[in-house]
C-alpha cells in the first residue's frame, strides 16, 4: 500500500516533487516550534478560528509549503499510511450496494479519488469553504485521472440548505482539530446522512500543528465525542506517531492518529 501511496504523491508533485520534498522538511520543522509550546503548556497555541485566519489561511505563501509538505506526510508518516490503508479496506471497502459520497475539507485530494475510483460510488461531492482549497482539489483530481466527475462545490456545513441530498457516506478526515465548534459540525453531519449512513472521521490527538484548536487528550475521548454527538461507533482504529508503539504514544501524550465510523444513533 506505500508504494501505491508514494505512486499517488509523485503523480501530485509532479515536476515539483524536489520542492514538495524540501516543504516537508520545512512544516518538520514549523511543527517542532508547535511541539514546543504543546509540551511547555499543555495546550495549542492558537484558540480561536479567527486566529488560525490571520496567522495561517489568509497567508497564501505559507498555505503552499504547508499543503506541500502534508502531502508527503501520506508516505513518510505511518500514522497517516495507516489512516489511509483503513480507509480504503475497512470504511470504502464496506459498502456492498452503490452510495453517494460526500467529503468535508478534501485539501490534497487523495481520499476523495479513491471515492471516485470505487465502482459502486454513484454520486460523489466534495466541499469546502475556500474556493482556493477546491481549485486545488480540482487540479488533484486531474492530475490523478479521477474516473468520474466530481461536484466540487464552496459550501460551509453550516450555511448547508435544509433540502440538501442526504448522503450514504461521508468523510470527514483532519478537520475537527481545525475548528471552534467541532460538535456542531458534527450534529450536523449527522442531518446530511442516510438512514444506515457512514461517517469517517480521521483526528489526530496530541498533534500541535499552526492551525489546529481542538485538542482531546486520548483516542477514547475522541470515540466517546463522536457517540456523544448522536452516533453509534461501529469500528475504531488507533495510530501512533512513526516510530512509537500505541503504549508510548499514550505515556508520553503524543501523537496518535484516531479514526472512527460511525452511523446515526437513531
Amino acid at each position: 500500500m506505500v508504494d501505491k501511496i508514494a505512486g499517488w504523491v509523485a503523480t501530485l508533485a509532479g515536476d515539483n516533487l524536489d520542492e514538495v520534498v524540501r516543504d516537508y522538511d520545512w512544516i518538520c520543522n514549523l511543527v517542532l516550534e508547535e511541539e514546543l509550546h504543546f509540551r511547555r503548556n499543555g495546550s495549542y497555541r492558537l484558540k480561536t478560528f479567527a486566529d488560525a485566519v490571520a496567522q495561517v489561511y489568509s497567508n497564501d505563501k505559507l498555505m503552499e509549503h504547508y499543503m506541500n509538505g502534508l502531502l508527503m506526510t501520506q508516505v513518510w508518516w505511518s500514522n497517516h499510511t495507516e489512516a489511509m490503508t483503513f480507509y480504503i479496506d475497512r470504511f470504502l471497502g464496506q459498502f456492498d450496494q452503490s452510495f453517494d459520497h460526500l467529503e468535508i475539507g478534501p485539501g490534497h485530494g487523495l481520499l476523495l479519488y479513491l471515492a471516485a475510483s470505487e465502482p459502486l460510488c454513484r454520486r460523489i461531492e466534495a466541499w469546502d469553504v475556500s474556493a482556493e482549497s477546491i481549485d486545488k482539489t480540482r487540479h488533484a483530481m486531474a492530475r490523478l485521472g479521477a474516473v468520474r466527475d466530481v461536484a466540487l462545490r464552496v459550501q460551509d456545513i453550516f450555511a448547508t440548505p435544509p433540502e440538501s441530498s442526504r448522503f450514504d457516506s461521508i468523510a470527514l478526515s483532519e478537520v475537527l482539530e481545525h475548528l471552534e465548534h467541532p460538535r456542531d459540525a458534527l450534529v450536523q453531519l449527522r442531518k446530511l446522512l442516510a438512514p444506515g449512513g457512514r461517517l469517517y472521521v480521521n483526528m489526530p490527538i496530541n498533534s500541535p500543528a499552526p492551525d489546529h484548536l481542538f485538542l482531546l487528550p486520548t483516542p477514547e475521548d475522541v470515540v466517546e465525542f463522536i457517540a456523544g454527538c448522536g452516533y453509534r461507533v461501529v469500528d475504531t482504529h488507533f495510530a501512533p506517531q512513526t516510530n512509537m508503539t500505541i503504549e508510548r504514544a499514550r505515556k508520553t501524550k503524543s501523537t496518535i492518529t484516531t479514526v472512527v465510523v460511525a452511523t446515526p444513533a437513531d
